[in-house]
């Protein structure tokens, strides 16, 4: 399984960056941000028995399709569009039908502040809210989806690491 989600990043980063229109490797919404939802995750999807491939589509896919750094409330139904296309140009292959469709509504409604459905929905938005922290805001343990995000060590951890990277990329 890890190789496949190695194999779906490097293809995911692949589309993913010609297109993108914003700063890639240190805007807030670019490869760091992607990254680490992307651990966070992967630590979700194996702590709820959920694919981790969904959850590697979304780290890569859910902010790519935004026009800026600011408020963009159509990003995520774009994101969803171009999991589409990709699917449809067999780039998303690696996902059954249900959870293709899974991902789609996790990148159409991450931003909307929602905390009920699916767990690999569920996942998906808690990872990406758990690096919140890389703009200022501490997670709410009230505001996450799954009792694993909700955990008091893990936004701990999670705001950690997004303002431990942030510091060390100020100061090089």
């Amino acid at each position: 399984m890890r190789e496949r989600c190695t194999h779906i990043v490097h293809k995911a980063l692949a589309v993913v960056r010609p297109q993108f229109r914003l700063d890639f490797a240190d805007g807030i919404h670019g490869l760091p941000h992607w990254s680490r939802v992307w651990i966070h995750g992967r630590a979700l999807a194996a702590r709820l028995d959920v694919n981790p491939s969904v959850l590697a589509w979304f780290a890569f896919l859910h902010d790519s399709q935004r026009h800026d750094d600011g408020r963009d409330p159509q990003h995520g139904p774009r994101a969803a569009d171009f999991a589409l296309r990709l699917r449809r140009e067999g780039v998303i292959c690696e996902l059954a039908d249900q959870e293709f469709e899974h991902l789609c509504e996790a990148m159409r409604l991450h931003s909307d502040g929602h905390t009920i459905g699916e767990p690999a929905i569920l996942a998906c938005w808690d990872a990406d809210r758990l690096d919140l922290a890389r703009v200022g805001i501490e997670p709410e343990p009230s505001r996450l989806c799954t009792e694993p995000a909700r955990h008091a060590q893990t936004i701990d951890a999670a705001v950690r690491f997004a303002i431990g990277e942030r510091r060390a990329t100020a100061s090089t």
